[in-house]
């Protein structure tokens, strides 16, 4: 056999591209220390793409590590798999298990919109299977850009269309997620995918090769030229101001493909056939072969040369960087390996086998007879750079916090809060979403319950018991800014709230935390603060973190994209036919506010869009009685079946949980603000303190649910009741406006499409 590695040895001195492929000089001398020699070509594929900062996390990993703090159990039991594998999974009764996960596909979407967006909902996907799921649901929080921004017109359709087109394709239902804008994601949209699986206890597998002689099958789609680097490169630097570039990078997706690796791969789980398994996803064969290696007996060969092919021309280290969509690889005992490929062959999926499990402690890889990867698979996979980059509080950080929207004018007369409730229900971020989430198949596959606009994504899970999981996401960019540890906490808290209002119980959360550059030390405080801010949450909520994703560099030139922590909350219900939905259908029913209203403008749509002002302190959190308003929604709801409807109150306030409530069934109401915010009408509608939902019972029920708040300790005032063609508000002998439904649905409806025409 010729010996690339022993070449490698001999001339120690050879040039090697190592800073193109985004190495640095000191990563590169310390490759080089770790084999004892320089890396061959494929080597120096292999390490690039798995030291990079997408896949090692090699800036992040030192402030994650505190996750580790948090009790890995949720408040029905304990965790089954958790941070280090492909995807977390929580156990949720009846023998059931939920596997879920959020990751981000930002820098490819902005290359390539369709493709990028596409085979984000592909890879989220593959993490799911491989925990020996079913895909039940996706959801999507996406960010862009100005609305009226030539490049938001040529990013959003072709991402909204890549989610849309491969998850129809899977038949898996869109049940949820956020459209943002916001001019610091100009250049940087992000695009978050999120995947629901459900699973039997008895069914979960994990990323190992275990088991010497045991036989690794690639299989799935071919390995093509398209995704050279991918996501480990593209997520892993600040794109130039020039525009979209190296598009060769951007991995193609074929949802069909991937629908028949599904079932394929389900197959194979229930016939007993797999001993681990990983997806190709990120750094593709370089991240599969390393990774279940290091986590199996620490040994592997491969034969590069039967990995099948779309491009005969590809060099071997092309083949290893490749990420190339819908490949699996699984490790397979010897007298498996027959039934295996049928299987296989019955879905018309490919499959070979490329090598076999060692007790070498090494990862070798040959090439037509020629040995181009000797090297210990830690240090591949795990043992990556670890960076403890510079952090500082930004010195602007107290001049933008003490800049307060408290301060700014505020309308007073009846007719100038109807018109700020109008002008806000159009804006971009509050606006209808309809011409987005059409797109999607929300109802697919027959166990949504809830999905958009609802305030959270349900799906049943069993069709006798009716037992169901809710999931939603959430963040405010805006809070995050003006204090990155508050924000991390509110976004927690809105995520976990909003699961609550559907009846169910928060259980784990998983989270994708989108910042800038981390070479910038005030992004790296932000990064900071927030991973403190999400650890410390989940402490006194009693969830614990399942995994998640984290996405740096979303910067262009020198501006950064606001610090986005989105937290995804899982939650179980017993019943979903008990859930509670977030609007009102009924005339002739009271309007019940929870929780309380303070003086909390800073951050708030309404100074982003009246003023287009950003600074101040975003609202206080109190995670204490954030879970006692999750308690009382639990007992009203599901439990007693007191609530005919809860709403959220988040971006916008009080004022567009109405809009949105009213709009849903065209049922308006009429609401007295004397009893909230000290009867300060401006405050009541717009502020938007945390901690509030508004609900609506049956007559007879008002004054049970007014007891069973007191009992959870909740704030709890009567404000109103449904009925009649529009929203009419008073401030107690004050009458201040009543505007018809049709033009606040007229309003709502026409931002969009209007933009997007």
């Amino acid at each position: 056999m010729l010996d690339t590695v022993a070449v490698a040895a001999s001339d120690p001195d050879r040039e090697q591209p190592w800073a193109d492929l985004g190495l640095k000089a000191d990563e590169y001398e310390r490759i080089r220390e770790i084999l004892g020699r320089r890396p061959t070509s494929s080597e120096l594929a292999m390490y690039s793409v798995m030291w990079s900062e997408h896949c090692s996390y090699k800036s992040s990993k030192v402030h994650l590590k505190q996750f580790s703090e948090i009790p890995q159990e949720t408040p029905i039991g304990p965790m089954l798999a958790g941070i280090g594998e492909n995807a977390g999974v929580i156990d949720i009764g009846q023998g059931y298990a939920v596997s879920f996960k959020v990751e981000s596909h930002n820098h490819p979407s902005y290359v390539e919109p369709y493709q990028g967006a596409a085979t984000g909902v592909g890879g989220i996907v593959r993490d799911i299977i491989a925990m020996g799921a079913r895909p039940v649901a996706v959801m999507d929080p996406l960010r862009f850009g100005p609305l009226d921004a030539p490049d938001t017109h040529r990013v959003l359709p072709g991402i909204v269309a890549g989610v849309g087109g491969y998850g129809n394709c899977l038949g898996l239902p869109n049940i949820g997620g956020e459209a943002v804008f916001d001019e610091t994601y100009l250049g940087n949209p992000l695009v978050n995918a999120l995947c629901v699986g459900v699973l039997r206890h008895e069914d979960l597998h994990l990323a190992k090769a275990s088991g010497v002689g045991n036989q690794v099958v690639l299989y799935g789609a071919r390995t093509g030229g398209d995704g050279i680097g991918g996501v480990s490169v593209l997520a892993s630097e600040t794109f130039s101001e020039d525009g979209p570039a190296k598009r060769p990078s951007v991995q193609v997706g074929d949802p069909f493909m991937e629908k028949l690796l599904i079932e394929c791969t389900l197959e194979i789980f229930a016939a007993g056939l797999v001993a681990g398994i990983q997806d190709l996803g990120g750094a593709g064969l370089s991240c599969a072969t390393s990774e279940l290696a290091s986590a199996g007996d620490g040994g592997m060969r491969v034969d590069l040369d039967r990995v099948p092919l779309r491009d005969s021309r590809l060099a071997p280290e092309e083949i290893l960087m490749s990420e190339s969509q819908e490949r699996m690889m699984a490790v397979v005992e010897p007298g498996d390996v027959e039934a295996f490929l049928a299987i296989c062959a019955k879905w018309e999926v490919d499959a070979v086998v490329i090598g076999e499990v060692t007790d070498t402690g090494r990862l070798e890889i040959d090439w037509h007879g020629e040995r181009v990867v000797d090297v210990p698979p830690r240090s591949v996979a795990h043992d990556g750079p670890t960076y403890h980059r510079p952090l500082a509080r930004p010195a602007a950080q107290d001049a933008l916090q003490a800049d307060a929207a408290e301060a700014l004018p505020r309308p007073s007369s009846g007719a100038e809060l109807e018109d700020t409730l109008l002008r806000l229900a159009a804006s971009p971020n509050l606006c209808d979403k309809s011409w987005i989430t059409d797109q999607y198949d929300r109802y697919v596959q027959g166990n949504t319950v809830l999905a958009q606009p609802s305030d959270s994504g349900m799906v049943r899970v069993d069709e006798e018991t009716h037992l169901g999981v809710a999931v939603s996401t959430d963040c405010n960019g805006r809070f995050a800014r003006l204090d990155p540890y508050e924000g991390a906490r509110l976004a927690l808290a809105e995520s976990y709230r909003n699961v609550a209002t559907g009846g169910a119980q928060p259980l784990a959360i998983s989270d994708c935390l989108n910042f800038g550059s981390p070479e910038d030390p005030g992004v790296m405080w932000q990064f900071a603060e927030a991973c403190r801010g999400l650890k410390d949450g989940c402490l006194e909520l009693g969830v614990p973190v399942t995994g998640g994703n984290v996405s740096l560099y979303n910067q262009t030139g020198d501006t950064a994209i606001l610090p986005t922590p989105v937290v995804a909350v899982l939650g179980v219900i017993d019943d979903v036919r008990r859930r509670t939905p977030s609007a009102w259908s009924a005339a002739g029913e009271t309007i019940v506010l929870l929780g309380e209203t303070r003086e909390e403008l800073s951050g708030s749509e309404w100074a982003h869009v009246v003023h287009g002002h950003l600074g101040g302190r975003p609202p206080r959190v109190d995670l204490a009685a954030e879970k006692a308003l999750a308690s009382l929604l639990r007992a009203a709801g599901p439990e007693r079946g007191l609530l005919t409807a809860a709403h959220d109150l988040s971006d916008g306030g009080l004022a567009q949980a109405l809009v949105e409530a009213g709009l849903r069934h065209m049922v308006g109401a009429e609401v007295d603000l004397a009893s909230v915010a000290g009867g300060d009408a401006f405050l009541a509608l717009f502020a938007e303190s945390a901690g509030r939902v508004l609900v609506t019972v049956a007559d007879d029920d008002r004054d049970a649910l007014l007891a069973l708040a007191a009992d959870h300790g909740v704030p709890a005032a009567a404000i109103g009741r449904t009925g009649g063609d529009s929203l009419v508000v008073a401030n107690g002998e004050d009458a201040l406006f009543a505007t018809p439904l049709l033009e606040v649905r007229s309003r709502w409806m026409a931002t969009l499409p209007a933009a997007l025409a």
